[in-house]
């Protein structure tokens, strides 16, 4: 009977903490998909020119990436005092209205300035939420984990992530291609942002009925002593340093991929899509077999291989990219592989940040990290390499990009200890 009580109840935990991370990450994933778009109804007026647009529509991306970590310190500090279930809740309700607010916000044509301030306003509010969303999701994933299957169940947290951005993309290939452009641009780009209500809907069951986790419930009772400020904050920093090359890697090669073949390679809208498209396919298929792996190897080897891999593949695929004779199947499969390549580090990413902080400061630190690298090395991703093509007029500037931060993480994942998937999480 405890037997399938408690693997019940881990069901509902993978179930309850992926679905908001789904809705999370559909959505980011709908408004990277549709910047051109979104310039052009938000940014866009007489004096400006489409790449200023484009810049300003990443930089109110990039903006809310920034608010992550607010939202993660003040959400991560409210779920390590009164509990993990209550405050998945509300960043579940926060992220769902914000997010369904977009597409019904109303455009430059229609209040002038107004209207980049009023999304500027909205991403902010889901920049706060989705702070609160990862450190919450990954502490019930891994809190209720066995021991040996951490990087499986965290891996899920990363699974969702793909698979909101698949399907944010396919619905954004599905809309482009039947809608006419006018169409496109003047309603249909609502349609992603309005479909989160529903869904944030379906997450809300499901978290209503998620548990508390044991790992929470045990440190609640016992009076033990606060953790220690000073070694989490070096937690932090050492976890943005093994994160940062995920980070920026998943963004360049899942998300900011459409609006670069577009504005720098000359592709179609359709044909960035199908590319993003390709990419997350690859990203989601090799998460859960490198989470699975690293319960077996540790999650240094498998890591470390996949942020290497990318310093070794990134100017290949970027020049592949560029070169007019490549087929278009070469082209798919080499976006494929960049995708697949990333999969390697997010799939034991969720269970080594959570291996790396004590019960008490889970949720914030594993949070704060988790935001912070996004914030600085995702979020400002398309601004970054928008801007530099833009100054420098090189087209590798992305591969420059996700070549220097890999390397770095490479540099901090050596510091892993080897058993670390072998322990029991720290209260």
């Amino acid at each position: 009977m405890t037997t399938a009580l408690e693997a019940r109840r881990t069901r509902r935990s993978l179930v309850a903490g992926t679905v908001g991370n789904f809705v999370e990450w559909y959505e980011f994933g709908a408004y990277g998909f549709f910047a051109t778009v979104i310039a052009a109804n938000f940014f866009s007026s007489t004096s400006t020119s489409d790449a200023e647009s484009l810049i300003k529509t990443y930089a109110s991306f990039a903006l809310a990436f920034f608010f992550r970590p607010i939202g993660a310190a003040v959400f991560g500090r409210v779920g390590d005092r009164i509990g993990r279930r209550p405050t998945l809740i509300l960043v579940l309700l926060l992220m769902t209205a914000s997010t369904t607010l977009i597409g019904l916000l109303p455009t430059y044509a229609t209040v002038g300035a107004a209207a980049p301030w009023l999304l500027t306003l909205v991403r902010a509010l889901q920049g706060l939420s989705a702070g609160g969303e990862f450190g919450g999701a990954v502490s019930i994933m891994t809190e209720f984990a066995p021991k040996n299957k951490r990087g499986l169940y965290g891996a899920w947290q990363s699974l969702t992530v793909a698979l909101g951005l698949l399907v944010g993309a396919g619905l954004a290939a599905i809309l482009a291609t039947v809608l006419s452009k006018e169409a496109l641009t003047d309603w249909g780009w609502r349609v992603p942002f309005l479909l989160a209500l529903p869904l944030g809907l379906v997450a809300l069951f499901l978290r209503l009925r998620l548990e508390e986790t044991p790992n929470f419930a045990k440190v609640q009772q016992e009076a033990g002593p606060p953790a220690d400020k000073v070694e989490v904050a070096k937690a932090i920093a050492l976890g943005i340093g093994r994160l940062m090359g995920w980070s920026a890697a998943g963004y360049t090669f899942l998300v900011v991929m459409p609006s670069y073949l577009q504005a720098t390679l000359n592709a179609t809208f359709q044909q960035a899509l199908v590319a993003t498209v390709l990419a997350n396919l690859g990203f989601a298929i090799s998460i859960m077999p490198a989470g699975w792996l690293s319960d077996k190897i540790g999650r240094r080897p498998v890591m470390v291989t996949g942020a290497a891999l990318v310093v070794v593949l990134a100017f290949p695929l970027m020049n592949l990219l560029q070169d007019k004779e490549s087929s278009n199947a070469a082209k798919g499969f080499a976006v494929f592989a960049a995708g697949l390549v990333v999969g390697l580090m997010a799939g034991p990413g969720p269970a080594m940040l959570a291996e790396m902080f004590p019960t008490r400061a889970r949720y914030t630190g594993l949070g704060l990290a988790y935001s912070l690298s996004n914030a600085v090395f995702s979020g400002s991703a398309g601004l970054i390499i928008t801007e530099l093509i833009k100054r420098t007029k090189n087209i590798d500037i992305p591969a420059y990009y996700v070549v220097a931060t890999c390397a770095v993480s490479v540099i901090a994942l050596l510091t892993l200890r080897g058993d670390d998937h072998q322990r029991e999480l720290r209260d």
